[in-house]
């Protein structure tokens, strides 16, 4: 057995546990579709014919179903892959072979083509739902091609292709009863690529000269050359010019930013701040607390002192003075001794004697 060729991607590793078991092995990536013989299918088996009803049964079960598709297929598309995979899936088992026309055909009978033949031939092989490739197919589908290659079945799209002075191409096709029709893609097609192309042609043009391309290569005159180049300096300078007003932007916005963060954090700063000195010299703060605490502290500590003249002061003494207080008498004494008359005393007190007087004695 031949070793098969191991291409980039083609190495898939299979997913490990009982679910990989169930789903059997990943497929590898397959190789690229086979061009066909030039004396067609020499399969051995007898080609029976087949109709649509029959084929879709998956009958007969010793051969698959040989469906042609054909076309210019310039610019490969996505609308040209999805017609191939709808005729590859029109029966349970099929084998799709697809016709190619040649440049000579393609610019006789529809016009200028963007690839080269062998460049469409090519791209056909690598898509995945072809098995088969025909090289230099016809224009119009003759009985003896659709015996050479041994087709049951050919898939289009349903709209009357009108070419080579003929209504539609696929007429007797379908008289045979041998038409499959599939869906086209809308949005999508060769022409309206090149219209793109067309329409935004200075800019493709442009952008190969930026690339390395020659005028020469584009069929650019000198001065549409100059003019291009001209405007990719223009270009340029607008690019720096956006890019430094964005980066001027940027910086200005970050400035902003860090300008906010700072009268945020000042403002917070500010706020703690006040906080502390109204919590330490406000008027219940911890200063006249302690205030409070050292005038209790000196009050205890010196003693207390009445102001001169008050009643409640009481004269202060010196230690070794005599005790001049008179003696208060005892009731007993008062009664045995009489008090002495105010004539008894010395004449020399004029103020005991002036009091004496005032109260009428």
């Amino acid at each position: 057995m031949a070793r098969r060729r191991r291409g980039r991607g083609s190495n898939i590793q299979q997913p490990q546990g009982p679910q990989s078991q169930r789903r059997g092995p990943v497929r590898a990536l397959r190789e690229p579709a086979a061009f066909a013989k030039s004396t067609g299918c020499d399969s051995d088996i007898p080609h029976e014919k087949l109709t649509i009803a029959q084929a879709r049964r998956g009958t007969p079960a010793n051969r698959p179903v040989r469906v042609y598709a054909d076309g210019i297929f310039d610019l490969f598309h996505s609308g040209h892959a999805r017609a191939l995979m709808q005729a590859k899936n029109l029966f349970p088992n099929t084998h799709l072979i697809v016709g190619v026309c040649s440049d000579e055909l393609t610019h006789q009978f529809k016009g200028y083509t963007v690839m080269t033949e062998d460049e469409r031939y090519d791209a056909l092989t690598h898509c995945r739902y072809i098995d088969e490739v025909v090289r230099d197919a016809p224009w119009t589908l003759t009985t003896e091609f659709l015996k050479k290659h041994k087709i049951d079945f050919v898939a289009h799209d349903d709209i009357p292709y009108t070419s080579a002075g003929s209504d539609d191409v696929y007429k007797h096709i379908k008289e045979a009863g041998m038409f499959v029709a599939t869906q086209r893609t809308e949005g999508i097609s060769t022409s309206d690529l090149i219209t793109r192309i067309v329409r935004d042609y200075d800019i493709y043009v442009r952008r190969n000269l930026q690339r390395g391309y020659t005028a020469q290569e584009l069929n650019v005159g000198f001065i549409k050359e100059k003019k291009y180049r001209l405007q990719n300096q223009v270009d340029k300078m607008k690019e720096t010019v956006r890019t430094v007003e964005e980066k001027s932007k940027h910086f200005v916005y970050r400035m902003e930013e860090k300008s906010q963060d700072l009268i945020t954090k000042w403002e917070e700063k500010s706020r703690e701040f006040i906080g502390n000195f109204l919590e330490l010299f406000g008027p219940d703060g911890a200063w006249h607390a302690i205030q409070e605490r050292s005038g209790r502290m000196l009050q205890a500590l010196s003693p207390y002192s009445s102001p001169r003249g008050s009643p409640s002061s009481s004269p202060t003494r010196h230690p070794h003075s005599p005790d001049l207080s008179p003696t208060p008498a005892s009731p007993s004494n008062a009664s045995l001794s009489p008090p002495t008359p105010p004539r008894a005393r010395k004449k020399g007190k004029r103020k005991s004697t002036s009091t004496y007087s005032r109260h009428g004695q």
